[in-house]
Order: structure tokens, then C-alpha cells, then sequence
């Protein structure tokens, strides 16, 4: 029996529906947005158009994907879940932190699983990653730097910088570490997006640190993170999926087998629906995720 999906927003949320038409265990029943020549993408993938989500409610779904404008995350999964309807909602869980609580409450009380798009936990670099953190090769982790910069995303208009961009470095240190920082500095300009779209985070671990980059206007892409530990060094490269490692001993390329991270990401929430599994990144992991990044001054 096939899992019957639904993707409402179509700009990034193509790629959902994309994956969810190609799973063997998953039927794409619909998919929705206000733009109405998006209804080619329901086209392509043999699939129905609505241009209002809440058509959405009427057809017996098992699973949603919420992948609309930040400020309207609340607003439309709230819906959703309320029906019992399964609910991925891509980062940040939600605008504000009371919204946040009220569907992580939501999704309790009604029993189903939620999760937080967060990809690059999925990112196979950074799973690799993590691996070689627990296995003590660069020994204790002293500081972790980040940098995810380029040029002005205008599909980005209802939140910062902040927000949108460094919620992925908050979420994958997090990850790799396993704990939250005690204390919270930051610096953010105003450019051309005036909530913000250049900033440096601090985040104060105690006995470690970790400093984000995130800027929408260096002409080029960098998405990169570095480690210092006691033993040695990494460099992760989100785009090429590569790790390097740097001891006294040896300078070596980890071998990483590339794969799609939203592919990773959406089958780990289908298989945690159909065998009653906790998500990764669940609606209480985004919670943190956003009470950092709000802290540090997201807006």
C-alpha cells in the first residue's frame, strides 16, 4: 500500500514532488501554489494542481510537505496536522517560537510525525563527518568555522539571512556536537535585504567555539565548514560532498558516496511514517534550531 502524499509550494518544493513521484512506496496525489503556471510541474509529474492547499485537506493524505514562504509555515501546517496528517515543513520550523510550540504540541496530540527540513544533516558529507568526530580521529573539537555565502536570493523576501541561510550550519553543529552553546554573539548588516543579509555568529560552547558566516552578495558560492581539534583538522565541503582530513601523520580525502540529501531526507520520513520511527530533525530539534538563530538576532 502506497503512502498518498501532497507538496504545497512549488518553488523549491518541485524538488519534493520530483522525489515523491519516483519513491515506489509513495502516490503524489496533489500538489499546490498560489502561482498558477506551476501547474506544468503537476503536469510533469502526472500528478493534480491546486491553487488553493486547503483543497489539499479533502483527500485522504498520509503525509504533507509544507515548503511555502517562512511566515506562512504556521498557518499552513497548523491545518494539517490538526487533520492528522503526517507534516514535513521546511526550515525554520516557524516564524516565532510560540508558533513553533503550538505544532510540536499539535503533533503530539494528534499522534503524527513531524519533521524539519533541515538537508544538510542528511548531506552525506556531514554524515561522514559525524562519524569520524565519534570515533575520536581530530580529538576534542576546539572550534568550528562556517561559511555559506553568495550571491542575492530574491526568492528569499519574508526573513533574513539569518533565518534562512544560517539555520543550516546552526542545525548541522548542533548535530555534530550533541549540545547547545551557552552563549550567543552576532553582527548582521542590512544590504539589500533590509532584515538582514550579511552576518557573523558566535556561538560559545564553553570549551569550544563556533563562528557562521552567512552573506547573499559574494559573487561566487562557498558552502564550507572547518574543524580544529586536539589531533587534527577537517574540511567539509557541502556542494562537492567532500571531507578532508589533517593529522601530524597524514593528509588525507575521505571516500564519500554521493547522493541527493533531500532524497536521503524524504525517504527517512517516509520510513519513520510507515515504521513508527522518531525523525531525525523532529519538531523539538527544529524548536532549538530556531531559538538559537532568533537569539543571535534573526529577524
Amino acid at each position: 500500500m502506497k503512502l498518498r502524499a501532497g507538496v504545497i509550494g512549488l518553488s523549491f518544493g518541485r524538488h519534493h514532488a520530483r522525489i515523491y513521484s519516483e519513491m515506489p512506496n509513495v502516490e503524489l496525489v496533489a500538489v499546490s501554489d498560489i502561482d498558477i503556471s506551476k501547474q506544468s510541474i503537476a503536469e510533469q509529474y502526472n500528478t493534480s494542481f491546486q491553487s488553493d492547499y486547503r483543497e489539499l485537506l479533502n483527500l485522504n493524505l498520509d503525509l504533507v510537505n509544507v515548503v511555502v514562504p517562512t511566515r506562512k509555515h504556521h498557518e499552513v501546517a497548523k491545518k494539517f496536522i490538526y487533520a492528522g496528517v503526517n507534516c514535513f515543513i521546511e526550515k525554520p520550523i516557524a516564524y516565532t517560537l510560540e508558533q513553533a510550540n503550538e505544532l510540536i504540541t499539535l503533533a503530539h496530540d494528534n499522534n503524527i510525525k513531524l519533521t524539519i527540513g533541515h538537508i544538510e544533516t542528511f548531506n552525506p558529507a556531514v554524515v561522514k563527518l559525524k562519524n569520524v568526530i565519534n570515533e575520536g580521529i581530530l580529538g576534542d573539537i576546539k572550534y568550528i568555522s562556517s561559511r555559506r555565502v553568495g550571491p542575492f536570493v530574491d526568492r528569499v523576501l519574508d526573513i533574513g539571512i539569518m533565518m534562512d541561510s544560517a539555520t543550516h550550519d546552526v542545525g548541522v553543529i548542533r548535530y555534530l556536537l550533541e549540545k547547545d552553546p551557552e552563549d550567543i554573539y552576532s553582527k548582521y548588516w542590512n544590504i539589500k535585504n533590509p532584515k538582514g543579509d550579511y552576518a557573523v555568529i558566535l556561538l560559545d560552547f564553553g570549551d569550544m567555539s563556533s563562528c557562521i558566516e552567512v552573506n547573499w552578495f559574494t559573487p561566487y558560492s562557498v558552502r564550507t565548514l572547518d574543524i580544529t581539534g586536539t589531533k587534527g583538522c577537517s574540511h567539509l565541503d557541502f556542494e562537492k560532498q567532500s571531507v578532508n582530513i589533517t593529522t601530524d601523520n597524514y593528509k588525507m580525502e575521505l571516500n564519500i558516496i554521493k547522493q541527493e540529501p533531500l532524497l536521503i531526507e524524504l525517504t527517512h520520513f517516509v520510513d519513520c511514517i510507515v515504521n513508527n520511527k522518531i525523525p531525525i530533525i523532529s519538531g523539538n530539534e527544529g524548536y532549538k534550531i530556531l531559538q538559537i538563530v532568533l537569539k543571535a538576532g534573526a529577524k
